[in-house]
């Protein structure tokens, strides 16, 4: 009998992230190039970042702009927290994000720099990241959002899509978000360009083909090279399930 080949999630790290350049290629062909240029200003990308979580970009969008019709930065820190709240509404948890996007503000007005994040360029790495995730309501996906988009750090912000189509292709093996930021960042060069590209085309995949439950399998790029497809075919299930 023959055996059958290893899923990629038990090949060595060398092949994994071999692997990942190939899809970077793939995703590139099909979506084409993305270069890396800010698509808004830091504090901008912090705050509506935050408002992203659980939330359609659409939605999020809609968030930002009512927030920012109650006045700048103090006077949002100002207001009440209620009326944070109703400004964010069309953003989930609003009544959680509130007190936190009004606490983020007061601290990095109280920081020395103000609200000019232009520091967090010259910081090493792992120290930028360890300030801004020390804000409340700031993740690491988050952090490296900012750090990456703003600043063109070599940092890889780890989505739910991008987060599930690695699960499922087998580059990582199942694991929190958290833990597939560190795990896909020390597969990857760290080539910022490259970090971000892979980025923004994963994400577009997974909107569109990988999703979260009937993943387009049949019209997938990765499906030649996929653990799922290779375990499941066209009936990978839900990513909550097992796929």
């Amino acid at each position: 009998m023959t055996t059958p080949p290893a899923l990629n999630a038990a090949r060595p790290a060398p092949e994994r992230a071999e692997l990942l350049l190939w899809m970077h290629a793939k995703l590139r062909a099909a979506y084409g190039e993305r270069p890396l240029q800010p698509r808004r200003e830091p504090l901008h990308e912090l705050i509506s970042t935050i408002l992203s979580q659980r939330t359609t970009a659409r939605d999020e969008e809609a968030a930002y702009q009512e927030l920012r019709q109650l006045g700048d930065w103090d006077a949002i820190i100002a207001a009440p927290v209620g009326a944070v709240a109703h400004a964010i509404r069309r953003s989930n948890y609003p009544e959680q994000k509130a007190p936190r996007i009004q606490e983020t503000l007061r601290r990095i007005r109280d920081a020395p720099g103000g609200y000019d994040l232009d520091f967090l360029q010259d910081l090493p790495v792992k120290d930028a990241l360890k300030w801004l995730t020390d804000l409340p309501g700031v993740g690491v996906k988050t952090a490296s959002l900012v750090l990456l988009f703003n600043y063109a750090r070599p940092v890889f912000p780890v989505d739910t899509h991008v987060h599930r189509i690695n699960t499922r292709v087998g580059t990582i093996a199942r694991m929190g978000e958290p833990a597939a930021h560190r795990a896909l960042l020390a597969l990857l060069p760290p080539e910022p360009p490259l970090l971000y590209e892979l980025h923004v085309n994963l994400l577009r995949h997974g909107q569109q083909i990988c999703t979260w439950s009937a993943p387009r399998c049949s019209q997938c790029i990765l499906r030649e090279r996929c653990d799922a497809y290779a375990t499941y075919g066209d009936r990978v299930p839900s990513f909550s399930e097992k796929g």
